[in-house]
């Protein structure tokens, strides 16, 4: 529990800005004074600055001299006027705009960050490979199956280097778990479990509507979702508890762990999916999505167990969050701060060799954002740590979950026709766009 609090401190440092401003005084800087040809240069504009997105632009900064901070987009003006100002402490100075498409015309923009809210990921991804802009867009990729199919055919058509922001990718630990997985020594792994019990997230207080706060364009904030009177708990941060935005904890956590889980099995898509849960922990609260969620995959040979709740930190192996690859010889359990194989036992011995805790030993998220300004110089993007098709794929998974939740029965796919044999859980495959808005064609 510990890692996860030192890790939210992190982040929220990250979001507050202060390790941006300082890192702009650091030698691996010296872009801010002019040491670098533009040749060598990476000019980035960020769409969405309150949080991931600026925490995202830190890491970038900070682990790259050739990235060069030169426009920020936010349609709150309070959000945008205050990075502004932050950036501007250290002589930084760039274009600020409230409309992303006006910042995809800027020419001096090579790539883009994308930290808005979910529903915008799929718009902003597509019209910025159209401009010629390279990407590094915040997960889960797309809100919705169709969504994520578009974005990897824009990514295929307009050939732009295109970054997910799951950064677990580039951290070692991960990976070593994974070589670890794919060596047979667990035997026959038969259940993959992975969860994410989040107690610091407590309960959303209904709040009435009421006018948006001055400076913010809700409509351009809405975009394709369905117009609705502003609600503050709607806004910002808990966005992800609305289906018009996004898609609770299974698409906020679950992009995260579900990846592992589908990589040390190499997994494909599932043939079946059962969900069940419902707001047990807050059932009078704001939110919409579950808060508590358990949602089974069948897929030939083992199953995948996917687990969430909020108000709790105690889950499986005493961890809040992780991975475990049960198998007949023993267990690999791997979350944020280390991994570790625990022995199966029989007549009281160990049918494997056990491994201590490995400890993560790097930042995964700068070393994910300095893996995509490499790529972005080298074009060459099969060194991508996390190519759209990788993320695509685990956001359909969890997709996937999710509907089944809301159809309220078990649901078969239909992988050649990519889509359910249950005719009504197919209302679901895309998400519904709004106010004058239509899905991306590719």
């Amino acid at each position: 529990m510990i890692e996860r609090r030192k890790f939210l401190e992190r982040t929220a440092a990250l979001a507050g800005g202060g390790i941006l401003l300082s890192a702009f005084d650091n030698s691996p800087f010296s872009i801010f004074k002019n040491r670098l040809s533009p040749a060598d240069q990476v000019n980035i504009g960020v769409i969405g600055i309150n949080g991931m997105g600026w925490s995202d632009i830190t890491a970038m900064l900070k682990n790259n001299p050739e990235a060069r901070l030169v426009a920020l987009c936010d349609v709150d003006k309070n959000v945008l006027d205050k990075r502004m100002a932050e950036v501007a402490k250290n002589n930084i100075k760039p274009a600020a705009y409230s409309d992303y498409r006006k910042l995809l015309d800027d020419k001096n923009v090579n790539a883009v960050i994308i930290g808005t809210p979910d529903h915008w990921h799929c718009k902003i991804m597509i019209d910025a490979c159209e401009a010629g802009k390279d990407v590094y867009c915040e997960k889960p990729v797309g809100n919705s199956i169709a969504e994520c199919n578009a974005m990897v055919a824009a990514q295929k058509r307009y050939n732009r280097v295109v970054q997910v922001g799951q950064w677990q990718h580039s951290n070692k630990h991960y990976q070593d778990a994974m070589d670890f997985a794919h060596s047979g020594k667990l035997g026959k792994v038969r259940l993959v479990k992975a969860w994410a019990y989040q107690g610091w997230m407590k309960s959303v207080p209904v709040k009435p509507d009421s006018a948006p706060p001055p400076g913010v364009d809700y409509d351009m904030w809405l975009g394709p979702a369905m117009k609705r009177p502003f609600n503050p708990n709607r806004f910002h941060f808990n966005f992800r508890w609305y289906w018009d935005y996004a898609g609770g904890l299974m698409t906020d956590w679950g992009v995260h762990m579900i990846d592992y889980a589908l990589l040390g099995v190499k997994a494909s898509v599932p043939k079946s999916i059962m969900a069940s849960g419902g707001k047990f922990a807050y059932p009078d609260d704001a939110e919409e999505t579950p808060d508590t969620l358990t949602t089974v995959y069948e897929f030939d040979g083992f199953n995948m167990l996917w687990e969430h709740a909020t108000g709790i930190n105690d889950g499986p192996y005493g961890r809040d969050h992780g991975v475990a690859f049960i198998g007949n010889n023993g267990t690999l359990v791997v979350d944020r701060g280390g991994w570790e194989v625990i022995p199966e036992r029989t007549d009281g011995k160990d049918r494997m060799e056990a491994v201590t805790r490995q400890l993560r030993s790097d930042d995964g998220l700068g070393l994910h954002t300095k893996n995509f300004i490499e790529v972005v110089k080298s074009r060459k993007t099969q060194d991508l740590r996390c190519p759209v098709q990788l993320a695509a794929h685990v956001a359909t998974i969890c997709q996937m979950g999710n509907i089944a939740f809301r159809a309220g029965k078990k649901i078969d796919w239909d992988a050649k026709n990519n889509k359910f044999t249950d005719t009504d859980s197919n209302k679901y495959l895309a998400a519904q766009y709004h106010n004058g808005y239509q899905l991306p064609k590719v």
